[in-house]
């Protein structure tokens, strides 16, 4: 870790015409750790990474990057940072390692052996000599970090990296994060889902509709989120109502369609299921709705007034 933060957005605004994509927004990454932007479509998300990357310019604020600026150090800002915008784009008909090959030679040059190396990382020693026209879109998006990695960045930064992926990119994807933040690799990535940045990041910001919802840790998200809610189906629901009267920390309602849902503390809960069971109540199904943090963040995302906690 250093004292010099890998990223500093400071009150940063930037307008489309009559439309705030990003509003007075402040972000800081530690060097070392697993950032996480995450916020809904249309939140500002990519909007902030452009800026970071000087794709556009903010009209307020101003982002740092290894304490460098675009006023004061130009292109010199993105030293040490790679990583890529929405999905990376390569030559179909080339082989993955052509692809690689040919963005090395644009970038001046890479040290002997670091292909290889990269191609390793991110698992597709095996497939780098087809066409990248048949890769799936999870390869395509592994070669895309694969790309990022050729620069041996300091900071790596990725929007939405499991966008689009199945289940098995997916985890892919996030074990591939989980592996290079190991390294001591500095990583910040955007997502609009809550297990991705639960499960591999330290520190994350929610953002909603261009401002901030929860600036923190994912301990202090933790301790925000509501209580778990399930859904509840019976064999006799007029029975589940009535043993719920003898547990008062849960409490009960109904869905659209009507069928029970169950919500409290999770011992409360557990308590309450068990005395389901001992009143010989049927139980045909009792199923997680959301987990709390998913609820916490459409709370925060599509609900009143942003709540803030401070780092």
């Amino acid at each position: 870790m250093t004292d010099v933060l890998a990223v500093e957005a400071a009150s940063v605004t930037k307008t489309f015409g009559s439309v705030t994509a990003v509003d007075d927004v402040t972000v800081q990454v530690a060097a070392g750790e697993v950032y996480g932007v995450l916020g809904p479509n249309g939140a500002g998300k990519t909007t902030l990474l452009r800026m970071l990357f000087g794709l556009i310019r903010p009209d307020q604020g101003e982002i740092r990057v290894f304490g460098r600026t675009w006023a004061e150090d130009g292109v010199g800002v993105l030293d040490g940072v790679a990583g890529f915008i929405e999905s990376p784009r390569f030559y179909p008909y080339l082989t993955g390692r052509q692809n690689l090959e040919g963005l090395a030679l644009l970038d001046g040059g890479v040290r002997p052996g670091l292909l290889e190396e990269v191609l390793e990382v991110v698992e597709m020693t095996d497939r780098a000599d087809q066409k990248v026209g048949g890769y799936s879109y999870g390869m395509r998006q592994r070669l895309g970090v694969a790309a990022s990695l050729l620069r041996e960045p300091k900071l790596l930064v990725l929007d939405e990296p499991a966008n689009g992926l199945d289940p098995a990119g997916i985890r892919d994807m996030r074990a591939l994060v989980k592996r290079l933040a190991s390294s001591g690799l500095t990583v910040l990535l955007s997502s609009h889902d809550m297990a991705e940045v639960e499960e591999i990041c330290d520190n994350v910001t929610i953002m909603r509709r261009g401002t901030v919802a929860f600036h923190g840790t994912i301990a202090e998200l933790r301790g925000m989120a509501p209580d778990p809610g399930h859904l509840l189906v019976t064999g006799d629901d007029d029975r589940a109502v009535a043993v719920a009267d003898e547990h008062p920390e849960v409490s009960l309602g109904r869905d659209d369609e009507g069928r029970l849902l169950v919500s409290g503390p999770q011992p409360a809960v557990s308590a309450y299921v068990a005395g389901l069971v001992r009143a010989d109540v049927p139980l045909l199904a009792f199923t997680p709705t959301q987990t709390p943090l998913e609820a916490l963040f459409f709370m925060l995302t599509d609900g009143a007034e942003p709540q803030e906690v401070a780092r």
